[in-house]
């Protein structure tokens, strides 16, 4: 469990971590000033159940969140990681309280039919931020005059992306269970590449990893990401890679009428400027069981006014792509980010204590 269960008087190491969120020297200095800025704890007595997304992206948000609620005093359960269809199951029925990983309209497909009765999405981690596509290796781009993905039918860029020889372009995309693969395979489908390229769904950290070893060798590859994500850090759109097109905007059911956001303008490393994407701008979305959000009205403000801005997520990204990803490290730094932004946590710690009277 992450130190700070509530109030002024726990254990010492909860004083000298809030020490330093309020900027104090020492455990005394902050019982000063602990008693002056706090002086209710609203989640006294209630017991959260936090879920975690998969993917190694989100893991940090899940660290802050829950630290965030227990800065107000409730006392957070281990996270459960899981999958998407399981966590909004799971949400609406009350096994879980919340996550901060939504992702829409990327999730949009995935939620039950019922969700909007049990639950709700609640603030902006970030907002209209995460973009998504696909991204292949600037020399190989250059060197073959690739556009879009329909290039890939072509048999001298499937030559050069084939690294297993066997005919097709291998293809770094998301693991079963994540929004991503759901419109992936959408698009191996109705773009016709299936004799053409393959999809490595496998762990996608792993075969990431891959990627951005065979990349460094000389080897082409091309590979679905999002941001914020560790491999814009490894990989720098415009410099080593570029954004590519699919073919054409073809909207899954749940990105109809969201074709327009599908076509990306002014970002860096775009094969064409505008850039069909495929995929819209997603909100990333904390999204919580109703009866939980009524019953801990700090909890819903501190889930409606927090955000993490998209640099600070993906250079923690960065950091546990270099090895520093146990959830000791992860908790490390999330309390290095609390402690850089001290003031704007302490104005949502007062507005969440506020919204409890």
């Amino acid at each position: 469990m992450n130190p700070l269960r509530g109030t002024c008087k726990l254990i010492l190491a909860s004083f000298l971590l809030l020490g330093l969120l309020c900027g104090s020297a020492s455990a005394k200095d902050f019982q000063v000033e602990c008693a002056n800025q706090f002086e209710s704890y609203p989640g006294e007595g209630v017991t959260v159940k936090p879920a975690r997304a998969t993917w190694t992206t989100g893991f940090i948000l899940e660290a802050l969140y829950s630290r965030g609620l227990e800065h107000l005093g409730y006392e957070v359960e281990k996270f459960k990681d899981l999958s998407n269809p399981i966590f909004y199951e799971s949400v609406i029925q009350g096994d879980i309280d919340y996550w901060a990983n939504g992702w829409f309209p990327l999730h949009n497909e995935q939620i039950p039919e019922n969700f909007e009765e049990k639950a709700s999405k609640v603030g902006y981690v970030v907002k209209q931020g995460a973009i998504q596509g696909y991204l292949a290796s600037k020399f190989a781009v250059e060197k073959y005059n690739i556009t879009s993905l329909e290039d890939f039918k072509r048999e001298e860029v499937k030559e050069a992306f084939d690294s297993d020889d066997d005919g097709k372009a291998e293809l770094v995309s998301c693991p079963p269970g994540w929004g991503c693969e759901v419109v992936t395979s959408h698009h191996m489908d109705y773009y016709d590449l299936h004799d053409h390229v393959d999809t490595i769904n496998a762990a996608y950290s792993a075969s990431m990893a891959d990627a951005v070893s065979k990349h460094r060798n000389g080897q082409p590859v091309v590979y679905h990401t999002w941001t914020p994500n560790w491999t814009v850090n490894e990989l720098v759109p415009g410099k080593d890679v570029m954004w590519i097109n699919v073919p054409f905007t073809k909207p899954t059911p749940g990105q109809k009428g969201l074709e327009e956001a599908m076509v990306a303008s002014g970002i860096e490393g775009l094969v064409t400027d505008p850039c069909k994407m495929g995929f819209p701008a997603n909100d990333i979305r904390v999204v919580a069981n109703d009866d939980f959000l009524e019953a801990n009205p700090a909890a819903r403000k501190l889930f409606e006014i927090m955000s993490v801005p998209m640099n600070d997520i993906s250079a923690q990204n960065d950091k546990m792509y270099k090895g520093e990803d146990d959830q000791e490290d992860i908790e490390r730094h999330a309390t290095e980010w609390i402690r850089e932004h001290k003031e704007q946590w302490m104005e949502w710690q007062k507005a969440a204590r506020k919204a409890a009277k």
